[in-house]
């Protein structure tokens, strides 16, 4: 999966060999350096790190509970 195929702020199951010693993780997509997909990266959640998405093979879309969302740091 490519890049252009991600949505931005989606979460995803992957892995990487280069990345959490190949187990599998989730990722959030992040457009910080960028709108355009050739900027966005792969937040690794946990971690104040960002990776390249070619770095990882995108395994399948995160579904987060609706009764647990998701809130920023900052709120």
């Amino acid at each position: 999966m490519v890049a252009a195929s991600l949505v931005p702020d989606a979460f995803y199951w992957a892995k990487s060999s280069k990345y959490f010693d190949g187990r599998t993780t989730i990722v959030q997509v992040s457009t910080v350096f960028g709108d355009d997909p050739a900027y966005w990266t792969l937040a690794l959640v946990g971690t104040d790190q960002h990776a390249m998405p070619a770095d990882f093979e995108i395994i399948a879309p995160a579904e987060l509970p609706e009764e647990y969302p998701l809130r920023q740091a900052a709120e």
